[in-house]
């Protein structure tokens, strides 16, 4: 029987059915964005799952979301991006569909799914980045995922890499994801197209009507000398806390998703330039940590909250 997968994120709401082969075979969008009520995106999160069951029922739902869940209570505690404190996520949800749901962080997901089918398949230990509104992680050690006492850990986005630096949206100031997240990249390139009225990203974003991470890149690759600025900085700060991630765990690999992901090889040769200089002992290693782009792409998360929510199950 079939499982359902949902991937809560700051501008949609995903869902997807996935079969006893880990395959998507019908999927479904919400729009959601920042500060809507958990009431609110718990309603669309019944549809979906109603959406995905017309035609039979599911055998387990699983829910990734950004933050810090307590699945064995069924609470999303808390979300810095997202609006859900202390909410009772599988109670609102047993009621409106009738099914019982499991929670994972959305970035533990992704890892759990790329462990497991996708680009880190068969290695010993991984580290997922997510690189989106926010930087999530995920660790996977053995197959299993590392969640710490309070089931929070791998939360790679907070930590500090500049004391009272740029706030970030979890309260704290300086964190990896208020400098390496694709909304930092955003307010890297608005601050810049200010500066310089000339640089080709004020030219790309009239055109597409906003300011996005693909303004910057574009031009960079334009060779906008603005952009590459930009882009340079950004690469810079994403580094260093790569880099503070493989001196914590040195894992085999370290796999990056989101859009800034689809750069592809060019984004990882770039970032290998700026990383392994960086990691201890460098110029004495035997072996080095794997970087790479997860192959499941914007489908990980909702692939891996299934097949947690069909672990929990089994």
């Amino acid at each position: 029987m079939a499982t359902i997968g949902i991937d809560v994120g700051g501008g949609s709401i995903k869902g997807a059915l996935v079969n006893e082969e880990n395959q998507i075979v019908k999927q479904c969008t919400r729009v959601n964005r920042i500060n809507r009520s958990s009431e609110e995106m718990a309603e669309d999160m019944a549809d979906i799952i109603r959406e995905l069951t017309q035609d039979g029922p599911a055998e387990a739902v699983g829910i990734g979301l950004p933050g810090t869940v307590d699945d064995e209570a069924g609470v999303v505690v808390y979300t810095p991006n997202v609006g859900f404190r202390k909410y009772d996520l599988r109670a609102a949800l047993k009621e409106m569909t009738g099914y019982e749901v499991h929670l994972i962080n959305d970035a533990n997901a992704a890892a759990f799914a790329e462990s497991q089918i996708g680009a880190a398949q068969g290695a010993e230990s991984v580290v997922v980045v997510t690189l989106g509104t926010g930087i999530g992680g995920g660790v996977v050690i053995g197959g299993k995922l590392l969640t710490g006492y309070t089931g929070a850990a791998s939360e790679l986005g907070h930590m500090v890499i500049v004391k009272d630096g740029e706030p970030c949206g979890c309260g704290r100031k300086g964190c990896f994801e208020a400098y390496a997240s694709a909304t930092a990249l955003v307010r890297m390139a608005k601050k810049a197209m200010a500066e310089h009225p000339e640089s080709m990203m004020n030219e790309l974003a009239e055109k597409d009507g906003k300011v996005g991470a693909r303004t910057a890149f574009e031009a960079y690759d334009a060779g906008d000398p603005t952009a590459v600025s930009v882009v340079n900085e950004y690469l810079d700060w994403l580094a260093e806390g790569l880099a503070n991630l493989i001196n914590i765990f040195f894992p085999e690999v370290i796999a990056l998703s989101g859009g800034i992901a689809n750069r592809g090889e060019s984004l990882i040769k770039a970032l290998e330039e700026r990383v392994y200089p960086r990691t201890h002992g460098s110029a004495y290693a035997l072996k080095r940590t794997k970087l790479a782009i997860c192959s499941l792409g914007y489908e990980s998360g909702m692939i891996g909250a299934a097949l947690y929510a069909k672990s929990v199950m089994e």
